[in-house]
């Protein structure tokens, strides 16, 4: 039976493995990258799941669900239903996750939870029985998988990666900037990522004239612009932002916060974030400006 066209159904990524590989790690990340995130499915439900998604109001365009071998009947189910999503879906991907035996084990030690093997009301075998079990339980599976991904070595950021290149996603969820000028008298912002300092620019403060207005005001604009050495700062910045920005995106940060210092956090802070925020932008990021200080 022919799949129905991509632009009417939506993508489902189903997410199995082994239990500690990460999966949730992935549901995470996948949320962030704008999937609705189910877990723990059962997987006689994942036929009217992918029915529920195509018929919801205004539709789910993607979803991630999670389904593992914490059912019992999951191996012996499994494939019948993920041959069903084929026949719904016109877009839907099987990823699965595992990991060496000794990070498995490494994991499991430091929640101190229990293997699915080896929890309550199954027979105790021994964590390292369990996981040599559950991985010759779920082969099959395995076999079945469009990309099998080894979390033994990811950082979360490398899982997102991966996870961007295993679904076509690119890097990862646009990252969202945000330009926060302050003053330094009143304290650095905690939640900086990075901190620029501009108190070496000449400040409007002096000029009797620009002392009431703010950086966002044309006269103190036009009064900085004009100075080579807040040109020259500007451009810097700016050629460091071109370099950095994507990086972080590309690591998988959701958020990024630069922060913008000048001594009172009125003029030059401010007049540099409002400019370094069009250079954001230029790169095809989502630039936000918050002023902290402004009203101080």
């Amino acid at each position: 039976m022919p799949r129905p066209s991509p632009a009417s159904t939506p993508r489902l990524v189903v997410i199995t493995g082994l239990s500690g590989s990460g999966k949730q790690s992935a549901l995470n990340a996948l949320e962030d990258l704008g999937y609705f995130g189910v877990d723990n499915l059962p997987v006689a439900l994942l036929p009217t799941f992918a029915e529920l998604c195509r018929r919801s109001e205004g539709g789910i365009a993607r979803a991630a669900v999670v389904v593992d071998a914490r059912e019992p009947a999951f191996v012996a189910a499994f494939p019948a239903a993920y041959a069903r999503l084929g026949e719904m879906v016109g877009d839907v991907r099987l990823l699965f996750f595992e990991a060496m035996d000794e990070v498995l084990m490494r994991r499991y030690s430091e929640t101190r939870r229990p293997h699915p093997l080896d929890a309550a009301g199954r027979r105790t075998r021994g964590l390292r029985a369990s996981i040599a079990a559950e991985r010759a339980l779920l082969s099959p599976i395995r076999e079945l998988a469009d990309r099998v991904i080894d979390t033994s070595s990811l950082t979360i950021y490398e899982l997102r990666r991966q996870l961007g290149d295993a679904l076509g996603t690119g890097q990862t969820a646009r990252m969202r900037v945000l330009l926060l000028s302050f003053g330094f008298k009143h304290g650095v912002p905690t939640e900086a990522d990075l901190v620029f300092d501009v108190r070496f620019l000449k400040n409007p403060h002096y000029v009797p004239e620009l002392r009431p207005l703010t950086g966002r005001d044309a006269p103190v604009v036009a009064f900085l612009s004009a100075d080579e050495e807040v040109e020259e700062a500007r451009k810097r910045f700016a050629e460091l932002l071109a370099f950095v920005v994507p990086r972080y995106a590309r690591d998988g940060r959701s958020y990024l916060t630069i922060a913008i210092g000048c001594t009172g956090g009125k003029h030059r802070s401010v007049m540099m974030a409002e400019s370094l925020a069009k250079e954001i932008r230029k790169l095809r990021f989502a630039a936000r400006v918050r002023h902290r200080d402004i009203a101080k």
